[in-house]
C-alpha cells in the first residue's frame, strides 16, 4: 500500500515541471474517433480536461462526428464519399453534418464536461457559425495541391469549406471568464451559408489563431506510423511530404499532418497526434517524460523530453 502510494507521489513529481511550464499557455485539442464513442474514455477525456484547465492550462476543444455522421446518413439511405480524406458534402450532406455536429454531439461533450466541473469552470458549446467563429470559403481545386499535397478530384465535392479566418477575440474573452470552448467545425461563408469544414483542418486554424502552446490530435491510432507499421515517435515538418509522397501516411491521416505542419510554420510550438483509445492519452503524452504518440516539430527545434 505504501509502495503505491509513493508511486503516486513519483508521478505528480514527474507532472510537476511540466504544469509549471505550460501553466497560462493554450492547448487546442481535436477530439474524435473511440474517444467520443466509447464511455469510460469519453468519462476519462472529460476528466483530463477539466485537470488541464484547473492546473491552469486554457484548452479550447475541437471535436469531429465523422462516425455519428455516417451513422445518421446510412439511416437516410446516403452513402458517404470522401475524397482525401475529406467528406463530399451536397446540400442534403451538409444539413445532415450541421444537425449532428453543432446539435447532438457539441451539446453532449459540454454537457460531460460540465458534469464533472468544479464552481466557476464551464464548457460552453460554439458552432463555427456562432460569432462568426469560423469565416470559411468553398474549397478549390488548389486546396487539394498545396495544402493536402494530392490531385483534385474531378467533380466537385461539394460544401466542403477551407477557414479564411478565426474570431479568435471570441474564444479569449470566454477563456478570460473560465469557459472551456467546445467548438462544432461548422464554417460560415459571406453571405451566412454553412460549410463542412475538416475538424483536424479547423482545430488546426483555431491554434494557429490562438498562437497555442500545443495541437493535439486524438485519433483511433497510436500515432503516425512507418511502413512497417511502427510508431514514429519524433518526426520533424519538413519530412511530412516525403511520408505523403511514398504513401507511408494516407487517407485521413494526410489532413491532420498538413494541419499540423501549417500550425507549426504559423506559430503553434508542437504538434501530438496521440490514440485517443488509451485513458488518459493526453496527460500521458504531456505530462509524462516519455510520451506517447507521435510529436512534430519544426526542423532545427528541439525535441521535447523534459522542461
Amino acid at each position: 500500500m505504501l509502495r503505491k502510494l509513493i508511486e503516486k507521489a513519483d508521478v505528480l513529481l514527474e507532472a510537476l515541471p511540466y504544469i509549471r511550464k505550460f501553466r497560462g499557455k493554450t492547448f487546442v485539442i481535436k477530439y474524435g474517433g473511440s474517444a467520443m464513442v466509447d464511455e469510460r474514455l469519453r468519462e476519462s477525456f472529460a476528466r483530463d480536461v477539466l485537470l488541464l484547465k484547473f492546473v491552469g492550462i486554457n484548452p479550447v476543444v475541437v471535436h469531429g462526428g465523422g462516425k455519428h455522421i455516417n451513422e445518421m446518413l446510412k439511416k437516410l439511405g446516403i452513402s458517404p464519399e470522401f475524397v482525401g480524406g475529406i467528406r463530399k458534402t451536397t446540400e442534403e450532406v451538409m444539413h445532415v453534418v450541421e444537425m449532428v455536429l453543432s446539435g447532438d454531439i457539441n451539446k453532449d461533450i459540454v454537457a460531460l464536461i460540465n458534469k464533472h466541473s468544479g464552481e466557476n469552470v464551464y464548457a460552453v458549446g460554439l458552432s463555427g457559425r456562432d460569432g462568426r467563429l469560423l469565416r470559411a470559403k468553398k474549397i478549390d481545386a488548389s486546396y487539394f495541391k498545396e495544402k493536402l499535397g494530392i490531385e483534385p478530384p474531378p467533380t466537385d465535392i461539394g460544401l466542403v469549406g477551407e477557414i479564411e479566418r478565426v474570431n479568435a477575440e471570441l474564444l479569449l474573452l470566454l477563456m478570460a471568464r473560465n469557459y472551456i470552448p467546445v467548438i462544432a467545425p461548422i464554417g460560415v461563408g459571406e453571405n451566412g451559408e454553412a460549410y463542412n469544414v475538416n475538424a483536424d483542418v479547423a482545430a488546426a486554424a483555431v491554434a494557429k489563431a490562438l498562437k497555442a502552446e500545443k495541437l493535439i490530435y486524438l485519433t483511433d491510432t497510436e500515432g503516425v506510423k512507418d511502413k512497417e507499421g511502427r510508431l514514429i515517435k519524433k518526426l520533424k515538418d519538413d519530412e511530412v511530404d516525403r511520408l505523403v509522397a511514398d504513401g507511408t501516411i494516407a487517407g485521413g491521416m494526410i489532413p491532420k499532418v498538413r494541419s499540423a505542419v501549417e500550425a507549426l510554420r504559423a506559430g503553434v510550438k508542437k504538434v501530438h497526434i496521440v490514440d485517443g483509445r488509451l485513458p488518459h492519452s493526453i496527460l500521458l503524452e504531456i505530462f509524462t517524460d516519455e510520451g506517447v504518440g507521435t510529436e512534430i516539430t519544426l526542423r532545427g527545434e528541439k525535441n521535447e523530453t523534459a522542461p
